[in-house]
């Protein structure tokens, strides 16, 4: 199984083009949840690690993630509103945000005691390793759950808006380094943090339309092209690859450090062309809309 730690919310995605004020259609939404939601519609045994409201939107967002066969059970309700993020999207499909997250529920989030033994992989990132005090909760989980063997990965996902001190910020995300198996950052993360870190086992850089790159620790790197597509916007797409990557690190038995660091350059190259599959059907679709496991073959 893979644990998903980390927020949920709501996108307020724009529903028409030209001037004035457009209709905001609300989407399921958010970094970790999307990486969940996207793990269930590939088959891959997942579950959701959050805390998350009781509100109308809380309740859509945990259908969401029943309806992509993702398991609750590590999620908690609590009274709070849910996160709302304004998106607007560019010319070219790329989106940028708005975020409303004071006293939102996931801010509540609490270090759970345990995860379940099946558990082979934690995945975190975005705003739930920002905003306090969950941020301090979730840095623990991923320290924890790294020190006892699993395989960890990290999508920083920077979304300035959100961090008050930006060189707290990066000091902070640099000492995540050595507890993190697999780092994946688009072009622009690696542009704010000051460049693509060393550290972890391996970084998959995002670069948009000219693909996907991996360097390994051992020396291994592979690039692969794009997949071509008709780019509606580009929201939830690196959360996508996120899901693509461990899926098909799964589907290889390599969701071990040890698996992992042995993954020579012709299994990294499958893995990244099935993220990049992966994500150009998100591309194509509004909002964050992950494809399901038979619109992509094989992994």
């Amino acid at each position: 199984m893979i644990v998903v730690a980390g927020e949920s919310l709501i996108d307020l995605v724009p529903h028409a083009e030209g001037t004035g004020l457009a209709p905001l259609l609300p989407r399921l939404g958010g970094g970790p949840y999307n990486t969940a939601v996207a793990l269930g519609r590939l088959g891959a045994p997942v579950a959701f690690c959050s805390r998350m409201s009781t509100d109308g939107f809380g309740d859509a967002l945990l259908a969401g993630l029943h309806g992509a066969g993702v398991d609750t059970s590590l999620v908690v309700r609590g009274p709070e509103p849910t996160t709302l993020a304004v998106a607007t999207v560019g010319a070219d499909g790329s989106a940028g945000y708005t975020f409303y997250a004071e006293g939102t529920a996931d801010r509540l989030f609490e270090l759970p005691p345990s995860l379940p033994p099946q558990v082979r992989a934690v995945a975190l990132g975005t705003c739930s390793l920002v905003l306090e005090p969950a941020a301090t909760d979730y840095e623990t989980l991923l320290r924890r759950e790294a020190r006892r063997g699993l395989v960890t990965l990290l999508d920083p996902n920077v979304r300035p808006g959100l961090i008050p001190d930006p060189d707290a910020y990066r000091k902070r995300f640099s000492s995540w380094l050595p507890d993190v198996s697999l780092l994946k950052l688009s072009e622009e993360d690696a542009h704010w943090l000051g460049g693509v870190p060393q550290g972890p086992g391996a970084v998959v850089l995002t670069r948009g339309g000219a693909g996907l790159t991996v360097w390994t620790r051992h020396g291994v790197e592979v690039s692969v092209p794009a997949t071509a597509v008709k780019v509606v916007d580009t929201i939830g797409a690196g959360d996508t690859v996120n899901a693509a990557l461990l899926h098909a690190l799964a589907v290889r038995d390599a969701l071990s450090p040890h698996a992992l660091s042995a993954l020579d350059a012709d299994g990294w190259r499958e893995v990244l062309e099935f993220a990049a599959r992966a994500a150009a059907v998100t591309c194509s679709r509004s909002g964050a809309q992950p494809p399901y496991a038979h619109e992509l073959g094989g992994s």
